[in-house]
């Protein structure tokens, strides 16, 4: 009863701000309006200028003449330029802007609030992961770019030239992380060097950051190319090789010889508040790691439950492990072409093309391609210029390589109707340009899950052992929130955490290894999927019960994704909003 009253006054007061919207004068609005949007085409421009765009997906880094720059003077600079920012939207009125202006309002504010708390805190002593770091992100930047014109060429060339300043800064910075006891944990890091020293190549041809040379735009004359071509040789021996030869021995000789040896961030100097802001800033809820904990083994028990009843049903004899086992040897789950297995890839993204429409009223223009990777399933978003696609990258590597029952399930995460469909619909719809490329990681990580899920009502995993596959990735993301918050908070060790994952994943043991050091060289992100899963899914849930015969599942999606990302108390609060509009 007291549920009905609370949502009965937010419906009262949600018409009543809608009729004080309605009421204001043209001048009123108009004045608050033109605050906003300088404001908000200041902050823009700055952000352009800096090259730092805070709360952005890092896969998505790409070159653009000079980089940012990441030295102590140029963060004081960003903070400062940042609280200026916070006390001038004090002097903006929120009721007198129009509805949309609102939401835009609130996501500023609460995205220059977290960043006013960011300089306080430590990011800028783990400039890299297991996973990545600044160092593979510039290295793996032109695969994501295109070169159409001279000034793509021009932007280049003044990229590779500012690198060993750029290299410069970090190390300075992991100096400063050796010196406050901040470096990585030893076990996680031992082959973080095999990264750099690829890059070390002897022949110019065949460094990735010569790539851009070898296919150039038949528009450019034979004397363009020509210099391009020269002066990226020399940038690339004089400039990147010794940047990156300085980084390998820094990191060998130096930083290394002082890696941590406990795993848990928490154990660390300040580590416990960082851990805490780290959950937040991922999570985007004020959740504590005792609650992810033990939402963590409640829901891989039930995903169990789950695995067991298809195990049961195919009439598999043996146990658990017996059918892991099962799946991983199996000639029929796995391919031996890393073509054919792309091949399958674009095949299940058609088939899902056809279905989209059915689910949602608006789709994306933006198409995407399908590439090999040797560093895991994933996606890169379009630059959202109009010049080149997103990109969803598959594992092709033969040690490693995607089996075949997650396919369905990886595709539906990294492509449609997962991470590319939103960031695409994101960079399409008209609002402020800051929104289009923001990535919460709990909002866009939680739909990529949700995603997954989906695509089972949508008609997919008709073969058990796919849908299996499907349920092995949902219990991987159920078992991070257990096995991040035991490591970070509640002093796991590392073989712990494999034992754990292992037990309870379909993943190998060298994935989950992989994996486990992923969670302890970057804290809290992993926490983000399953978080953001389960408040969609109960969004949804809401809007099923509320609206009865009246919920339009197309609807709902296009809500969920036409604001781009948010943090989810006010993904929460836009879809109480739009329910209550539903129902009127």
């Amino acid at each position: 009863m007291l549920k009905i009253f609370v949502n009965l006054i937010h419906s009262l007061l949600l018409t009543v701000m809608l009729l004080v919207t309605s009421s204001l004068t043209a001048s009123e609005l108009s004045d608050s309006s033109k605050k906003l949007n300088l404001l908000l085409s200041e902050h823009w421009k700055n952000a352009q200028q800096e090259q730092v765009f805070f709360r952005k997906d890092p896969d998505t880094f790409r070159m653009n003449g000079k980089l940012p720059s990441f030295s102590q003077t140029s963060r004081e600079r960003r903070e400062a330029y940042n609280l200026t920012l916070l006390k001038r939207l004090k002097a903006i009125k929120f009721k007198q802007l129009t509805k949309e202006e609102q939401i835009t309002y609130q996501i500023f504010v609460y995205e220059r609030q977290a960043e006013a708390r960011s300089y306080g805190q430590l990011d800028h002593l783990y400039p890299f992961n297991f996973y990545s770091g600044f160092d593979r992100y510039f290295a793996g930047a032109p695969d994501n770019m295109s070169f159409l014109s001279k000034k793509n060429y021009d932007n280049y060339l003044i990229s590779l030239a500012d690198f060993p300043r750029y290299n410069n800064e970090h190390i300075s910075n992991l100096r400063e992380a050796i010196k406050k006891g901040h470096t990585h944990y030893c076990a996680s890091f031992e082959n973080y060097h095999l990264g750099i020293s690829k890059h070390l190549v002897t022949d110019i041809n065949e460094s990735v950051f010569y790539k851009p040379m070898l296919n150039m735009p038949a528009k450019l004359t034979k004397e363009q190319r020509s210099s391009y071509q020269k002066q990226a040789t020399v940038l690339i021996k004089q400039k990147v090789l010794p940047a990156y030869k300085k980084f390998y021995q820094f990191f060998t000789e130096d930083y290394m010889t002082q890696c941590r040896t406990k795993v848990g961030i928490s154990e660390l100097k300040k580590g416990d508040e960082y851990y805490k802001y780290l959950i937040e800033y991922y999570t985007t809820t004020s959740m504590s790691a005792d609650e992810i904990h033990q939402l963590g083994i409640k829901e891989v028990a039930r995903i169990r439950e789950e695995m067991k009843s298809i195990i049961s049903d195919l009439k598999f004899k043996g146990d658990f492990n017996d059918f892991i086992q099962f799946l991983r040897t199996d000639k029929r789950f796995h391919t031996d072409s890393a073509m054919d297995l792309i091949e399958k890839a674009s095949y299940i993204t058609r088939k899902m093309a056809a279905q989209l429409p059915k689910w949602f009223s608006v789709l994306p223009r933006t198409t995407f391609d399908i590439k090999p990777s040797n560093a895991g399933g994933y996606y890169v978003a379009s630059d959202g210029s109009g010049t080149t696609s997103g990109t969803y990258f598959v594992t092709t590597k033969e040690e490693g390589r995607e089996p075949l029952y997650t396919l369905e399930a990886l595709t539906f995460h990294e492509a449609e109707p997962g991470h590319h469909f939103q960031s695409a619909i994101a960079q399409e719809v008209d609002m402020a340009e800051f929104r289009k490329t923001l990535y919460h990681s709990a909002f866009g990580e939680g739909w990529g899950l949700y995603s997954e899920r989906l695509g089972k009502e949508m008609g997919f995993y008709q073969d058990p052992y796919s849908n299996f596959g499907r349920l092995t990735y949902e219990v991987w993301r159920a078992c991070r929130l257990v096995v991040d918050t035991g490591m970070h908070a509640k002093g796991w060790s590392r073989q712990q955490a494999i034992d754990y994952m292992a037990e309870n994943t379909g993943v190998s043991l060298s994935e989950v290894t992989s994996e486990i050091d992923r969670y302890i060289t970057w804290p809290a992100q992993a926490l983000s999927y399953k978080i953001g899963e389960i408040k969609i899914r109960e969004l949804r849930k809401m809007a099923e019960d509320k609206l009865g015969e009246h919920f339009d599942i197309r609807t709902f999606h296009d809500q969920i994704l036409s604001n781009g990302s948010l943090p989810l108390d006010l993904l929460e609060e836009l879809t109480v909003d739009w329910i209550a509009l539903q129902l009127h």
